[in-house]
């Protein structure tokens, strides 16, 4: 790890108190910028800026990813607080298990809001900014966006949102030397029991070529790269980070049906 990739840098992580967030928080510490975490879970967002005792490079700030408003005070105070904001990473998010059938118009409002409008509501607020750093945005979208599964009818259609939304932003703003990326996670266990045990976690195996799940510490480093300069001619991307999940048609191994096909020789 280059511990001075991001020196003198100032990155916001929204969704940055757990999980994929707390562990991009910590990942741009580590390579020398300065944070603000953001979370609307205020005790626990306090907890981890106690427990990660990163001194003055590190701040966190309530703020609700679905209002404009909020969005707008957490770039104000991070710009008053460190003088500047080089990279945003639009990483809050929320799921609601449930059909269009099931769904109520309140939970499908929510989701759209807290996955999709909040990408708008940080773009929009943070721009004026990253134009004077010719900064960066990395959006943690999903390969929910690229493909689709049963049962969370909401957060697909935001996903997918977030895929192409960040083509259009890298597209938009590119000639202003600002760069749109997005991370496309696959199952990341950042909640450990939640996918790790049981009749859930075999059949992630079984699906997963690379046999083991995601952990928060692998999408972090994917976003600290691709904020860093090391990406610096890359824009407009979504990078699938899912052990070749997405890479399988799940079709059968044939061997194990019509045996070896015999080379010519």
């Amino acid at each position: 790890m280059d511990t001075q990739r991001h020196a003198g840098k100032v990155v916001i992580v929204t969704g940055g108190a757990s999980g994929i967030g707390a562990a991009t928080v910590l990942r741009f510490l580590a390579e020398g910028a300065s944070v603000v975490a953001s979370d609307i879970a205020a005790d626990a967002l306090a907890e981890f800026v106690r427990n990660a005792d990163a001194g003055e490079r590190l701040a966190g700030h309530v703020s609700d990813v679905a209002s404009y408003e909020s969005v707008c005070d957490l770039v104000k105070f991070t710009v008053a607080r460190f003088g500047r904001l080089d990279t945003l990473v639009n990483n809050a998010g929320t799921g609601v298990i449930a059909t269009v059938d099931e769904l109520t118009l309140e939970d499908w409002h929510r989701v759209i809001n807290v996955d999709l409008s909040s990408i708008f509501y940080g773009a929009k607020a943070a721009m004026p900014h990253l134009r004077k750093t010719r900064g960066n945005i990395v959006n943690t979208a999903s390969i929910s966006g690229l493909g689709a599964n049963k049962s969370l009818s909401a957060y697909y259609a935001a996903k997918g949102g977030v895929v192409n939304f960040t083509r259009y932003l890298a597209v938009e703003h590119g000639h202003e030397g600002i760069r749109v990326n997005a991370v496309c996670p696959g199952p990341v266990n950042t909640r450990p029991g939640l996918l790790d045990q049981g009749e859930l976690h075999r059949q992630y195996l079984e699906a997963i070529p690379m046999k083991r799940l995601g952990h928060p510490d692998d999408i972090a480093a994917a976003i600290a790269f691709l904020a860093s300069d090391d990406a610096s001619y890359i824009s407009g991307h979504n990078l699938v980070i899912d052990g070749a999940l997405t890479a399988w048609t799940g079709e059968p191994d044939l061997r194990e049906y019509i045996g070896t096909v015999a080379q010519p020789g």
